[in-house]
């Protein structure tokens, strides 16, 4: 299980922990993650990443195969799923497999379904895990390795071996005399340096406020995410909880007054920035983590981790946004 899978079946642990001290209803949680086996090798390896779009199902099936419990999700922009099962249902016997390809070309499922494993009961409450999904691409990549043991060529037998007969020694010519020595040329002129290559974007230092974000003329500068995404997909259990699961990150961008509205409208500049600037302080993963670290404190923990992220967001005083309007 991956460090970000742990990170949020963690944050669902709390989520339920916090939910029975407060006397919500119980429930059951499973979670897991779904990866693009890029060298269709059949197990996770270096080249494999999560990916989304990917619909799983949960299902349970009695003694005769007959399926008596269904539930279907899809994965969001890190491979990640989670279901929620009223109440606390012996789920044990259950598996996990996908069910549909999702965008890009690494969308046929493969490998076989995985049995869910409990993790924690408590408070009548439970929580499951499931090891990695596969999906494939029709081909393996062009940069995967090859096979460790190759199936050595077929060994073409040489012809016999003909005898010929002697022959006379071969004519030989007489011997040229050598050509006079070339004159001396005078060197060539250096080459002209090259120009200088435009600037790359992507690998520029830059930090641009939540303003910057909501301006019209920017918004070629949405990467992997669009502003009608929800918060929910972008952050977790955690931010659905506290934000609902309809509110969009552009409407999150517009949050001030309450320090949890301060939080997350920061929080999605950074994580704006994150995509749009390789060398921003936090990467993507970063963000996230620090969010929901940030969600699961007191509210002077919420007003730090907000006061850091704004701080991230305008350069801490040294870099600008080099943003220029979208054509």
């Amino acid at each position: 299980m991956g460090s970000l899978q742990v990170f949020i079946s963690t944050a669902a642990l709390l989520v339920l922990v916090l939910a029975a001290i407060d006397g919500a209803q119980a429930n059951t949680v499973v979670s897991g993650t779904v990866f693009c086996d890029q060298c269709k090798d059949g197990e996770r390896s270096l080249f494999d990443y999560p990916i989304y779009g990917i619909k799983v199902q949960v299902a349970c099936s009695d003694s005769n195969g007959q399926v008596t419990l269904s539930r279907e999700e899809t994965t969001n922009w890190f491979g990640n799923y989670a279901m929620q099962f009223d109440g606390t249902p012996d789920l044990s016997g259950c598996y996990a497999k996908v069910l549909s390809s999702g965008q890009g070309s690494c969308g046929i499922p493969a490998g076989p379904a995985q049995s869910l494993k409990l993790v924690f009961t408590m408070f009548g409450m439970g929580m499951y895990a499931v090891d990695s999904l596969l999906t494939q691409p029709a081909q393996p990549m062009s940069f995967c390795p090859k096979s460790s043991n190759p199936v050595p060529a077929p060994v073409t037998p040489a012809p016999p071996r003909q005898v010929t007969p002697a022959s006379p020694p071969p004519f030989r010519l007489p011997p040229i005399a050598p050509l006079p020595p070339m004159p001396h040329l005078p060197p060539l002129p250096p080459l002209p340096p090259l120009p200088p290559m435009p600037p790359v974007p992507f690998l520029e230092l830059t930090a641009c406020p939540h303003q910057s974000w909501t301006r019209p003329e920017y918004k070629c500068y949405w990467r992997a995410v669009n502003p009608d995404t929800k918060v929910a997909v972008v952050f977790g259990l955690l931010a659905a909880r506290r934000y609902g699961t309809d509110l969009t990150l552009w409407h999150g961008l517009q949050g001030r007054g309450d320090p949890y509205r301060t939080l997350l409208r920061e929080g999605i500049t950074a994580f704006l920035n994150s995509y749009n600037s390789l060398q921003f302080p936090y990467n993507t993963i970063a963000v996230v983590q620090h969010m929901n670290s940030g969600l699961m404190g007191s509210e002077r923990n919420v007003l730090y981790t907000a006061l850091r992220f704004i701080r991230a967001n305008s350069g801490y005083g040294k870099v600008t946004c080099k943003f220029t309007s979208c054509k």
